[in-house]
């Protein structure tokens, strides 16, 4: 299982893979074909109201993380597409992308742990 996160913004990975967006608004500024997206699962992405009580504040991570994981387990839809990313990434390379510009706090995060958690 190779999971690799990725900003959107950044250059696209030339090892290649299933890239996958998992943001719930589609990012600012980048295009369809800029993203070069195989597939958007916005319905796995965190709530507006937990995004926005977030907000990418390190102190709240911790918090956020616990409230995410149960919004996962709390949706039949979101489980649904964390199963569909755990099969995708059974089977070849898996690029979860992400428009968070705090790549250290995020929810990309917290789904790759998920996942890697699942094997």
């Amino acid at each position: 299982m190779s999971i690799v996160l990725q900003r959107i913004y950044d250059e696209s990975d030339p090892l290649g893979g299933n890239r996958v967006l998992v943001d719930g608004v589609w990012p600012r500024g980048i295009s369809k074909e800029q993203a070069q997206v195989d597939e958007w699962m916005k319905e796995i992405s965190p709530s507006k109201e937990l995004r926005q009580w977030f907000d990418h504040d390190p102190e709240k991570y911790e918090e956020f993380k616990e409230y995410y994981k149960e919004q996962i387990d709390n949706s039949k839809e979101r489980k649904h597409q964390l199963q569909q990313l755990k099969k995708m990434a059974e089977n070849e390379r898996l690029v979860l992308l992400y428009g968070a510009k705090n790549e250290e706090h995020n929810h990309a995060i917290v789904l790759k742990e998920l996942l890697e958690k699942e094997q």
